[in-house]
């Protein structure tokens, strides 16, 4: 064998937690903050979401820059809309589409405020733009809508994906358990890539929370988006390691656990890795020239797939391992009792 991978599974465990325990220090602190693990957006606490038309192209830092002057620079997100065309527009006016269509979600903002704000994008941004004739909307009222979000659709969408996450953990570790029931203790193998996911979890909120604490990032409803992908993938790249070890181990019967394991890592590691590669390397160039308003999802997507492949291979096979051996607290004490009689009797 080439290399033990198992050997060294205890600085695996190590390096979760140095990544894990300053994310659970980060969501006390912002759950004493914030009241929430993570830093909210409106669509989780309730806001003002409202469109606007605009004759000429207003880019997205453009507007940014309009709504900072207005005092609106932090909790709003910005999202570039279609602008209207020539097709939704009478053939009996002669009036040019939109140079651009912009969705803003920010704090709720009484009337007055938000006829403010109209006035002063107007006046700073460019004139609004309306599919009538200015003889029949003065004010280009048509050109904007407005409404409210409630807080609690955030939390109701909260609700729905934790329940969707613990009925795919248990749907997922009965699945593994019929799977691998050829084979022994088959619930060891859905546990430990349970085990994994919720590793993935912990690493990504720990993350956003200090990245809301340090740079005031919000969590929104593509996070919950991204939590759910990155639960979907760490499973997967659990189950593709998980299955070789199930084909190696009729086929080494005289070798130990630990050693058809460990080569069973060694045999898909450079699969695993390159196909994580490929994503990683498209999710970085994303990341650098997609634009503002997705970066934040990509950056958690790229943590959550980063750290599914770490804890595929590095966390949920050597738990196998730890188990097997009787080296997990209150688990398996018939192999600890037995490796300690060992340690016993070679001293």
């Amino acid at each position: 064998m080439l290399f033990n991978f198992a050997q060294r599974r205890k600085y695996y465990f190590l390096l979760s937690a140095l990544v894990i325990v300053p994310g659970i220090i980060a969501m006390i602190i912002s759950t004493a903050t914030y009241n929430s693990p993570v830093r909210l957006s409106i669509d989780f606490t309730g806001g003002t979401i409202a469109e606007f038309s605009f004759v000429e192209n207003v880019g997205e830092q453009q507007l940014r820059d309009t709504l900072a002057g207005f005092g609106l620079d932090n909790d709003i997100i910005v999202q570039r809309l279609d602008p209207i065309s020539t097709d939704e527009i009478s053939s009996e006016t002669d009036i040019e589409p939109a140079g651009s269509r912009w969705q803003i979600r920010m704090e709720n903002l009484s009337d007055e405020r938000l006829n403010e704000l109209k006035a002063y994008l107007q006046e700073q941004a460019s004139p609004f733009w309306s599919p009538e004739s200015v003889e029949d909307d003065p004010l280009r009222s048509a050109a904007i809508t407005t409404s409210s979000i409630s807080p609690t659709v955030g939390h109701e969408v909260t609700r729905a994906a934790l329940l969707a996450t613990l009925a795919v953990a248990v749907i997922i570790l009965f699945f593994i358990v019929w799977a691998f029931r050829r084979i022994p203790h088959a619930f060891r193998y859905g546990a430990c890539a349970i085990a994994a996911m919720f590793h993935d979890i912990l690493v990504t909120m720990g993350i956003m929370s200090i990245l809301g604490l340090l740079f005031d990032w919000e969590a929104d409803a593509l996070f919950l988006t991204a939590i759910l992908t990155v639960v979907g993938y760490s499973v997967q790249d659990s189950i593709v390691v998980f299955d070789r070890i199930r084909e190696n181990i009729p086929k080494y019967r005289g070798e130990t656990y630990e050693t058809v394991v460990n080569r069973s890592v060694l045999e898909t590691i450079h699969r695993s890795l390159a196909t994580q590669l490929n994503a990683v390397f498209v999710l970085i160039a994303i990341l650098l020239f997609g634009g503002e308003t997705i970066r934040q999802f990509i950056g958690i997507l790229l943590i959550g797939m980063i750290s599914g492949t770490y804890s595929s291979i590095f966390n949920a096979v050597p738990l196998l391992i730890s188990w097997e051996k009787g080296e997990i607290p209150f688990v398996n004490r018939d192999a600890k009792q037995h490796r300690q009689e060992e340690l016993t009797a070679a001293s």
